[in-house]
């Protein structure tokens, strides 16, 4: 699915948020067998940050929506959506969506959680775009997080060192200039079971142990695939080209998918955001957090081009072109 931007929509807002407790690879060493160089070496990942004990979603999701409300000059009371992309929310339900929208003071706003895997801020993007476009909402905050190391084994080396946690989020309101100028979405439920956690829902498994797996090499073939593919389609559709975009935040997976799809679309690595070094891959949190990392080096300056590409479980991929605006009209 892919469709160009017609309203005046924009990011007014970010903030984010991430786990006091920094996870090194010397650290991971004692549960899996691994070392640092192996896991550098094969993913760029030096450390992540991992949630204490008593630490949901919720409590990293909040402080970011708080920054990004501020960051708009705006308060809780004043969104009238919330939604939340995650795979591991606070409960099944209430939704995390509900519980941030209560404590924010977000009195009657619509507030759900949305399920894309890694890809999910980028659909919640263009579902927070939509509403607003279409008149059903005025001012929406859109939040992207997880809290990975709760669904993690801690026995198996080819997930524990890739993940991490963190939350970011972002407020969406009518701008004077137009700032989004395009999505593009897909999904391949066929590659499901390369990304996958099964035992997590109303379909029976014989003894599952309830923690993600992956199948890495099948993940990389799709991920370097379809992020290229994925940017591409968007910039054909928008009529921009690589030349024209200033900042490229793609999802922070590996620094290998990184460098393949920087390659191969032909961005110099000034344009392109790599924070995955000191996170690792925070699921929907990802691109949130490097989109602040932008902000805070002074890329992120009023009139920039700033294209974005996920991909992650489902399997799911998307994209999104926006011109970074001064703020709300």
């Amino acid at each position: 699915m892919i469709g160009e931007a017609g309203a005046e929509v924009s990011i007014t807002g970010l903030g984010t948020r991430v786990p006091d407790r920094v996870v090194t690879n010397d650290e991971l060493s004692r549960y899996v067998e691994t070392s640092d160089e192996w896991i550098v070496g094969r993913t760029g990942i030096r450390e992540r940050r991992i949630a204490a004990d008593d630490e949901a979603l919720s409590d990293l999701a909040l402080p970011a929506c708080r920054t990004a409300l501020a960051q708009a000059g705006l308060e809780g009371r004043d969104i009238d959506l919330l939604i939340v992309a995650t795979v591991t929310p606070d409960m099944s339900f209430p939704s995390t969506g509900a519980i941030l929208a209560n404590q924010l003071g977000a009195v009657d706003a619509a507030a759900y959680d949305l399920s894309a895997g890694c890809t999910g801020f980028m659909y919640a993007l263009a579902q927070g775009y939509g509403m607003l476009a279409g008149g059903l909402a005025k001012r929406a905050l859109v939040v992207g997080g997880d809290v990975l190391s709760r669904i993690l084994d801690w026995t198996d080396r080819s997930t524990l060192i890739v993940f991490g946690d963190g939350a970011g989020a972002v407020v969406l309101e009518r701008t004077e200039e137009r700032g989004f100028l395009g999505f593009e979405l897909g999904a391949d439920g066929a590659g499901g079971e390369n990304l996958w956690l099964p035992g997590s829902g109303s379909r029976l498994f014989e003894d599952p142990d309830k923690h993600v797996k992956m199948n890495g090499r099948e993940v990389f073939k799709l991920a370097t695939r379809v992020l290229v593919q994925s940017a591409q389609d968007l910039l054909e559709k928008c009529d921009v080209s690589i030349a024209d975009v200033d900042v490229y935040v793609p999802h922070q997976a590996n620094v290998r998918i990184i460098e393949y799809a920087t390659q191969k679309l032909g961005f110099p690595s000034e344009k392109v955001v790599v924070n995955v070094d000191r996170y690792g891959n925070t699921s929907s949190g990802s691109i949130p957090l490097a989109l602040a990392d932008a902000q805070a080096d002074g890329r992120l300056r009023p009139g920039a081009l700033v294209l974005m590409t996920g991909m992650g479980a489902g399997l799911t991929w998307g994209s999104a072109l926006l011109r970074w605006t001064k703020g709300a009209a």
